[in-house]
């Protein structure tokens, strides 16, 4: 029987396996390297890791979803972006009726851009329901949202969190010092502006509505949304015409396909 998958690709004894199996089986001498990536710290075993192995086995032994249904949502999940809140940003700025609806109702805002908190996969798995509100930048505040305890994220709309953004690095001392990790992500901004940090929690999730930047007067939506980033809508970055990572590639043929 194959172990399970971490979140980074690595088989992994199953919760039944005792601590000091686990240790044999990474503690042991042989005469072959293991495979490393460039992002070591991410191969790693975290405790979140196995609480959520652990978690997942019992809850298919106990018949509450099956493997099947745990992919399904797995795949729906990492194939979400931050485009329909993206969207709704651009969205809101060329309309002030809808920006007034983004504000005050945000879930029926979210709907209108193609996302249901209520049912977000349209497949009946387990919802992100939570309440949900969108912080709107001024000229003189600038919002941005964190999870201290651990790495709530409005997923229905954003799509799966950074890496980064789960970090003990970037949760512990974005509360504390907010100005100083904004600028370790190239953002300065200048005294005059108040950071107002948003603590996410499991009964209520932010997203940032940022400033509308100068030099986009005319463009579309379809334009507006394009620069609207993921790390825009977290608030560790502003809009900016020309930049953007939100741009869907083309797909190439695989380089080395299956064989009949």
């Amino acid at each position: 029987m194959d172990l399970p998958l971490t979140a980074s690709g690595q088989r992994f004894p199953s919760a039944g396996c005792k601590l000091d199996e686990r240790k044999n089986m990474t503690d042991h001498d042989h005469d072959h390297d293991h495979d490393r990536t460039v992002k070591p710290m991410v191969d790693e075993i975290t405790d979140f890791e196995v609480l959520e192995i652990a978690l997942r086995e019992l809850c298919i032994e106990k018949g509450l979803f099956t493997a099947h249904d745990h992919r399904r949502f797995t795949e729906f999940a990492e194939q979400i972006g931050p485009t329909p809140a993206a969207r709704l940003v651009a969205r809101a700025w060329l309309d002030p009726s809808f920006k007034t609806l983004a504000l005050t109702e945000p879930m029926k805002a979210s709907k209108e851009v193609g996302v249901d908190w209520l049912e977000p996969t349209g497949f009946g798995t387990p919802s992100d329901f939570t309440a949900f509100e969108i912080l709107e930048d001024t000229p003189t505040v600038h919002n941005v949202i964190v999870c201290a305890l651990c790495s709530c994220y409005p997923r229905p709309i954003l799509g799966n969190s950074p890496e980064w953004y789960r970090t003990p690095n970037y949760r512990r001392r974005l509360v504390r010092w907010p100005r100083q990790v904004l600028a370790e992500f190239g953002l300065y901004l200048s005294d005059e502006v108040e950071v107002r940090v948003q603590d996410s929690n499991q009964k209520h999730r932010f997203m940032v509505m940022p400033v509308r930047p100068e030099g986009t007067d005319g463009w579309t939506e379809d334009q507006l949304t394009e620069i609207v980033t993921r790390d825009c809508l977290i608030g560790v970055a502003l809009p900016n015409p020309g930049v953007t990572t939100n741009v869907i590639t083309d797909t190439r043929a695989a380089l080395h396909p299956a064989q009949d």
